[in-house]
């Protein structure tokens, strides 16, 4: 496989690019956007079978059903980072490796359906709080310790609805290469 398919494999949709401004419809339509992805995520992968969620997106990639897993394990932190920086000043987040983290028997073996369901409450609950997000909420920090970034709460917004895309379309990039319905 040549580099670039396999590039194009990795980032169906390209990498996270930040707004040099968040506007308020930008806002608006990332928060749309992860509102609507766990119904979005299970029209996709409600049909398909064991074999098909044991499949790998690309090569050396994970399969749908570790994406899926991941998505609500990362999401999951998504939602505790904002937590933590609407009522600590500056914090730092604590990491976690997503690749161990998607090694784990539970994201290899359990049934997706369970995760689909934490996943809807899950972003409604982060849509519910993103919506009612002052100028200043938006303006809040947090730091990752891998880099010491600080990291606003309104880029984690556009790229956490990014996220959610990003992964999804590795699903739906599968199917249709795979000519699955």
């Amino acid at each position: 496989m040549k580099e670039l398919d396999l590039e194009k494999l990795k980032y169906p949709i390209g990498k996270f690019t930040a707004p040099d401004h968040y506007s308020t419809e930008y806002l608006s339509e990332k928060i749309e956007e992860i509102a609507t992805f766990p119904t979005r995520l299970e029209k996709e992968v409600a049909h398909l079978s064991n074999k098909q969620l044991d499949t790998p997106y690309r090569p050396e990639g994970w399969t749908v059903r570790q994406v899926i897993h991941h998505c609500a394990e990362s999401h999951m932190n998504c939602y505790i980072r904002i937590k933590w920086a609407l009522t600590e000043n500056n914090p730092v987040i604590k990491a976690y490796d997503e690749v161990l983290w998607s090694e784990l028997n539970d994201n290899l073996t359990m049934p997706v359906e369970p995760t689909i369901e934490l996943l809807k409450g899950l972003h409604f609950r982060l849509a519910y709080i993103m919506k009612n997000l002052s100028q200043s909420d938006l303006e809040k920090t947090f730091v990752h310790p891998s880099d010491n970034s600080e990291n606003k709460i309104k880029k984690i917004i556009g790229s956490y609805a990014w996220h959610g895309n990003h992964h999804l379309a590795h699903i739906t990039t599968l199917k249709k290469h795979k000519n699955w319905k």
